[in-house]
C-alpha cells in the first residue's frame, strides 16, 4: 500500500492499487429499479432553451404553487405533492449511449444552467426529478423536456501534465430553473431510438441563505474526485496505477459511476428521504458553495456533511469550523470526512470546476509553488491541521467490516432505540472508519457513544461514534463509519447481500438516532440542552 494515504500513527490505509476497489468495496448494490415511465408534457422554443416554467412544461405536474414556511423553503409542502417512482435508471443500455453533464454544480432557483449531452441516439429527452422522500416514491418530476436532437459529442483529451480529462464538447441546452424548488436534482437522460440509453446529471438547486434551517450539503469534491470517466480518477489512471493518476480533475465531463448520478444515491439520498419526511426546515447546498460563500452559513442550526465527504478546500473548512463557533451543529453521517485539502481552480467552462489534488507530488504544484496551502491530507504536513480538530473524530483505516457496538445506551441520541450495552449490528462498521484518538487535536469535553472492535490489514483497532460541545453551544456529532447513511435504508435480514449485508435491526438503529440527532440539531445550538459528557478515560483508560 502506498504510504501517502496515511490512517494515522498507527499505518497506512491505501492508495493505489488497494484504493482502486474502493467504489466496489464501499457502495455494493446501490439503487432500487423504477417502475415504468413518468407522464410529462414537453416545453422549449424549439432553440434547445428549455423554459421549465412556461405553459406545457411539466414545471409543477399538480398546479399548486410553491409554498413558504417560518424559514423559507416549506419541506412538508413541497412532500406533499405527488411523488413520480419511476425516477431511477432502469435501461442503463450500452456505454456512451447518453451521457452529460451540466456546467454548473448549483444554481439558485430560477438562474439556468448549460447541459452537455452526447448520445448515440437521434433523439433524447431530459426529465428533472428533485430527490426527497414523496410518501416513499423518493422523488418528484419537477420538469420534462421536448425530445431534443442527439449528438455524438467529440472524444476526450487528456492532459499531458495533469493528466486531466477534459471535454470540450458543445453545450447542448439551457436549462431555466424557474419554479424548481430548492433541492437535490437528479436529471434523468433518455435516449430515443437507436440502442437507447438512460444516464443521470447531477444538479443543486441551492438555498440562498441558511439561517434557522438544517443545510444538506452534496460533497460534489469527493463525488468528482472518485469519477474516473475518461480513464482517469484522483487515484488511479487507465494502467490502474497511484503514479497515473489525475493531479487536477474536471467537473466537465459525465460521472461515470453509478449511472451518471456519482454517489448521491448510496451516500446521500437515504438521509434527504429521512430528512424530508421529518420535514424539518432544510437548506441545500454543495461543498463548492460552502467553499465560496463565506457568510453562507451564518445562522444556520444545524450543517450536514453526508456518507462520503473526503474532499475538503481550506475555505470550507474554515467557513464549517466558523459556524461552529457561533453556535451552528455539525453532524457528520459517514467516516473520512475532510481528509484531503483540495483546492478549487476555474475550468473553460467557467469557477471551481477544477479540483486540484497532488496528494503526495505536492511540490510540483504550481499553485503551491504560488504559495497556495499544500494540497495533501489535512493531517500531514506542510501545514498540518488534523481532521479531528473540526470533527472530534480521525480517519482511522479501511477495509474494514465489522459489528457496530453500542457502549453508551443511556445516550440522549440512543433514545426510543431498545439499544443496550454490548449490543451489536453486524456490517455497520465499514468500509472506511473514524475513532477518538487523543494524540491529534480533540475537542473536550467529548463523548463516546460506541466503540467497536475493528481489525484493518491485521492492525486491532476501534471505531467510535462521538458527540461533543463548545462554548458557543454548537454540537458536533460523528457517527465514525461510512455505512451510516445506506444502513438507513437496509430491510430484512441482510442475507441479500444488498447494503453490506445490513439488516433491518441496523436500519431501525440508525433512523431512530438520526431522527433524534435531526430534530435536536434543528432547535439550536445543541449543546446548551445536551451538554457532552467527557467518557474517554472510561473508554479508552487514558487521558
Amino acid at each position: 500500500m502506498d504510504q501517502e494515504h496515511r490512517a494515522g500513527p498507527a499505518g497506512p490505509a491505501g492508495d493505489g492499487a488497494g484504493r482502486r476497489r474502493f467504489l466496489a468495496i464501499a457502495t455494493g448494490a446501490a439503487t432500487a429499479a423504477g417502475l415504468g415511465a413518468a407522464a410529462g408534457c414537453a416545453g422549449g422554443d424549439g432553440s434547445g432553451n428549455l423554459r421549465a416554467g412556461e405553459k406545457g412544461a411539466a414545471a409543477t405536474p399538480d398546479g399548486k404553487p410553491q409554498a413558504a414556511g417560518a424559514h423559507g423553503f416549506d419541506v412538508k409542502a413541497e412532500n406533499a405533492r405527488p411523488g413520480h417512482a419511476d425516477w431511477a435508471v432502469t435501461k442503463a443500455g450500452p456505454a456512451r449511449a447518453v451521457e452529460g453533464f451540466a456546467d454548473k454544480v448549483s444554481v439558485l432557483p430560477g438562474e439556468s444552467f448549460g447541459l452537455y449531452v452526447s448520445t448515440t441516439a437521434p433523439r433524447f429527452t431530459v426529465s428533472a426529478y428533485r430527490m426527497g422522500w414523496y410518501g416513499g416514491a423518493r422523488a418528484r418530476l419537477v420538469w420534462r423536456s421536448q425530445a431534443l436532437p442527439g449528438v455524438r459529442q467529440p472524444e476526450h483529451t487528456v492532459d499531458s501534465g495533469t493528466r486531466t480529462v477534459r471535454t470540450r464538447w458543445a453545450r447542448t441546452a439551457t436549462v431555466e430553473t424557474k419554479d424548481w424548488p430548492e433541492g437535490s436534482y437528479l436529471l434523468r437522460l433518455d435516449a430515443q431510438g437507436g440502442e437507447g440509453g438512460q444516464r443521470f446529471v447531477p444538479v443543486t438547486v441551492r438555498s440562498a441563505a441558511t439561517a434557522g434551517r438544517t443545510v444538506v450539503v452534496n460533497a460534489v469534491a469527493t463525488w468528482q474526485a472518485y469519477n474516473r470517466w475518461g480513464g482517469y480518477g484522483s487515484y488511479d489512471g487507465p494502467s490502474g496505477g497511484y503514479a497515473s493518476r489525475s493531479l487536477a480533475v474536471s467537473f466537465d465531463r459525465p460521472y461515470e459511476y453509478d449511472d451518471g448520478a456519482g454517489l448521491f444515491l448510496v451516500y446521500e439520498a437515504p438521509l434527504i428521504a429521512l430528512a424530508e419526511r421529518l420535514g424539518i426546515p432544510l437548506a441545500y447546498a454543495t461543498t463548492t458553495d460552502v467553499a465560496r460563500e463565506k457568510r453562507l452559513l451564518e445562522g444556520a442550526a444545524a450543517v450536514l456533511s453526508l456518507g462520503h465527504d473526503e474532499y475538503w478546500s481550506p475555505e470550507q473548512r474554515a467557513h464549517f469550523t466558523a459556524a461552529r463557533d457561533a453556535g451552528t451543529n455539525i453532524a457528520v453521517l459517514g467516516a473520512n470526512c475532510c481528509f484531503r485539502r483540495i483546492r478549487l481552480e476555474a475550468s473553460e467552462l467557467g469557477p471551481d470546476r477544477t479540483l486540484v489534488c497532488y496528494k503526495s507530488s505536492y511540490t510540483q504544484d504550481p499553485g503551491f509553488k504560488r504559495g497556495h496551502p499544500a494540497t495533501v491530507d489535512f493531517r500531514s504536513a506542510p501545514g498540518a491541521d488534523p481532521e479531528s480538530s473540526l470533527l472530534g473524530v480521525i480517519y482511522d483505516g479501511y477495509p474494514v467490516d465489522a459489528p457496530y457496538v453500542v457502549t453508551n445506551p443511556g445516550h440522549w441520541l440512543f433514545e426510543g432505540t431498545g439499544a443496550k450495552a454490548g449490543d451489536r449490528f453486524e456490517h455497520l462498521v465499514g468500509v472506511e472508519y473514524d475513532k477518538v484518538d487523543t494524540g491529534f487535536t480533540t475537542p473536550r469535553p467529548i463523548e463516546i457513544l460506541a466503540h467497536s472492535p475493528v481489525v484493518c490489514e491485521g492492525r486491532p483497532s476501534h471505531q467510535d461514534t462521538a458527540y461533543y460541545t463548545v462554548p458557543s453551544g454548537a454540537g458536533v456529532f460523528a457517527t465514525g463509519t461510512m455505512r451510516w447513511v445506506e444502513a438507513l435504508d437496509a430491510t430484512g435480514d441482510g442475507r441479500s447481500g444488498r447494503n453490506h449485508g445490513l439488516d433491518a435491526r441496523s436500519g431501525a438503529l440508525t433512523t431512530r438516532v438520526t431522527e433524534n440527532l435531526l430534530r435536536v440539531f434543528a432547535a439550536g445550538p445543541a449543546g446548551r440542552s445536551h451538554p457532552a459528557q467527557d467518557n474517554v478515560k472510561a473508554v479508552y483508560g487514558g487521558s
